[in-house]
């Protein structure tokens, strides 16, 4: 017995390394670009290191060569323009949640950000990397999916610009290819009357969501709902934008029936799955909670708002 602790004793050390690699460092985009089109499947690009470290330690990734792009100069940045919020991919997530530009222009990713691990995370994660990353439950890959963000891609090749509802294919699956890096993300810029809410569920605080709701909605002079967004995440193998399903509730004055018949419109037909975090069952009254939750905010905050004004 003692002889079997021991052995799993030093297995578990062992798979806490990484695989061996060759790391590089460069200091010009244009040289790491070079350097992962000479490495393709075998490259990795690092930049927080929150997400792919561990998965290194644990085996689950095993790049031969890791590709450090922190000491690239352009890609950290929060700009605002006429109608948009314009993020460089290395901006890291403690900037996101204390900059005045995106609490004055999309509260809601300030606020959801708050939920990213604990402060020594977001001080090193970059937005980049969890959008590229694709977790179908992070904080970050649902924001980009809520606002359907522009992702602006860069290769030797040239640059591209894609949807976040399109960039998304599965789990920890982009439109991300070899080769390529994902350098800025653009948001639409929040109305100053919307409501918003973000809402969670995670096991502690600190965890990583389970299942998450985002909504952004306005309402006219007259109390009617005009506008509304919504996405989910840890509902499926991506986070998904449901707000196409939502047109038939516009021009009408929100009540306790109105909120039932979206939380069900927006939960219908989800593809939940068991694992070892959740059923199916739990994760689908989870979401139906947490829907009704952000709706309920939202509404809250539009009102307070019409009548600040």
């Amino acid at each position: 017995m003692r002889g079997d602790n021991i052995a799993m004793g030093f297995l578990a050390t062992t798979l806490m390394k990484p695989a061996s690699f060759t790391y590089h460092r460069p200091r010009e985009l244009a040289e790491a670009l070079r350097l992962l089109d000479d490495y393709a499947d075998d490259a990795k690009v690092i930049a927080g290191g929150q997400s792919l470290v561990p998965m290194m330690n644990m085996r689950l990734a095993r790049p031969a060569h890791l590709v450090d792009i922190n000491e690239i100069g352009g890609l950290s940045y929060i700009r605002q323009t006429e109608d948009k919020l314009q993020v460089g991919a290395l901006s890291r997530q403690a900037d996101l949640e204390q900059s005045a530009l995106v609490k004055a222009f999309c509260p809601i990713i300030a606020d959801a950000i708050q939920h990213v691990g604990h402060l020594a995370i977001r001080q090193r994660g970059t937005i980049g990397g969890s959008i590229a990353h694709a977790d179908p439950s992070a904080e970050m890959p649902l924001m980009a999916a809520l606002f359907n963000a522009n992702l602006t891609i860069i290769s030797t090749g040239g640059t591209r610009t894609v949807p976040a509802n399109e960039f998304f294919i599965t789990i920890y699956t982009t439109d991300l290819l070899p080769g390529e890096i994902l350098t800025n993300i653009e948001f639409p810029r929040m109305s100053p009357e919307d409501g918003w809410s973000y809402q969670e569920f995670s096991r502690r605080s600190g965890d990583f969501a389970i299942v998450s709701a985002a909504t952004i909605l306005r309402l006219d002079d007259t109390g009617k709902v005009n506008h509304i967004q919504m996405a989910l995440g840890g509902a499926e193998s991506i986070p998904v934008n449901v707000s196409a399903s939502l047109t038939g509730f516009l021009g009408t004055i929100p009540d306790e029936k109105w909120a039932n018949a979206i939380v069900r419109t927006v939960t219908a037909g989800l593809e939940l799955n068991d694992d070892l975090h959740a059923s199916a069952e739990d994760r689908l009254e989870w979401l139906q909670l947490l829907v009704k939750r952000s709706l309920q905010e939202s509404l809250q905050r539009a009102t307070k708002r019409e009548g600040e004004g």
